[in-house]
């Protein structure tokens, strides 16, 4: 993984106040991979302050190797989060000139050495300068060794013009091997298309496999061999969604794990997954994505949750 590791502040449950709590898309699937079993390494530019302690400590525990993220000393990224009825998070962000988008060259140079055979990232990241550009050419680097998992996970408050954020997802999905995406990104991204249509579109730009999110509807899925899937969603008393999409994105890695599906070597198996195999997926990731949001917070399953609830 690659990308932000920030502080969200998040609604308690009483009293109107806001809890400190660790986040940031890539920092958030780090951890839901390890809950599920998977080596988890997540280059991240981490504060060496209070807050970005506190987001060491929790990735330590969590069992996320950090020996190739950066000790910054610029200070923690912080994103305010709010909760409407249904759950669903809105952003309010401090980020400038903060820890996570400071990237330089030397910093990356190492990063890659070792048994790595996939490679995820997404969100502010690969979107905001200066370490934008830094990330994309690693990701661009490492599509020789790795799968590439890449999530756009919009973020409108902060990105800009969404033409621009479309034409920077054009340029991944030409090296993307794997690719997440929710209704509510596309609905932003490409207004007017429907989630069929815009899969349809990114199948033919070069991923093997790509999933949207669909909420509580699910999800759907296409692979580049033509296999299509759509799998429901699983009531659950929703508490909030914030971390269900990088849940997803974690639980859809680990099912490629497991099936020996992950790394460049593996790159023609995983054009040729049959459709048992993709709703066989699906069905994990959105398990793992219900739990979730049943949750408060991003706290993601572990293998052990998954198993109970799909038991």
């Amino acid at each position: 993984m690659a990308g932000e590791a920030l502080v969200d502040l998040v609604p308690a449950p009483v009293g109107g106040y806001f809890e400190m709590a660790p986040g940031g898309s890539p920092a958030n699937v780090a951890v839901a991979l390890s809950r599920l079993g998977v080596p988890a390494r997540l280059l991240a530019r981490i504060a060496d302050d209070m807050l970005g302690r506190r987001i060491r400590e929790h990735l330590t525990v969590n069992g996320v190797d950090l020996d190739h993220a950066v000790r910054a000393r610029q200070q923690t990224s912080m994103a305010m989060v709010a909760v409407d009825a249904d759950g669903g998070p809105s952003y309010d962000f401090r980020i400038a000139g903060t820890a996570d988008w400071q990237w330089t060259p030397d910093e990356l140079t190492r990063a890659l050495d070792g048994p790595v055979v996939a490679l995820h990232s997404g969100s502010l990241a690969l979107t905001t300068p200066p370490g934008a550009v830094v990330l994309r050419e690693l990701i661009t680097n490492a599509a020789a060794t790795a799968t590439i998992s890449y999530d756009p996970n919009c973020r409108p408050f902060l990105m800009g013009d969404p033409r621009d954020v479309l034409a920077g997802a054009h340029e991944l999905l030409a090296v993307a091997d794997v690719v997440k995406v929710s209704s509510e990104d596309l609905e932003w991204l490409v207004p007017g298309s429907t989630p069929e249509a815009v899969l349809e579109d990114w199948l033919g730009r070069g991923p093997a496999v790509i999933a949207v999110t669909l909420g509580a509807d699910g999800a759907l899925a296409g692979t580049a061999a033509g296999v299509r899937s759509r799998r429901a969603g699983i009531p659950v008393p929703v508490v909030d969604t914030v971390g269900a999409g990088d849940t997803f994105s974690a639980a859809l890695l680990a099912g490629l794990h497991r099936r020996g599906l992950l790394g460049a070597a593996a790159r023609p198996d995983l054009k040729a997954i049959d459709v048992h195999a993709l709703d066989g997926l699906l069905d994990e990731a959105v398990t793992a994505a219900a739990i979730t949001c049943s949750r408060r917070g991003a706290d993601p399953p572990t293998t052990d949750d998954l198993l109970a609830r799909r038991a």
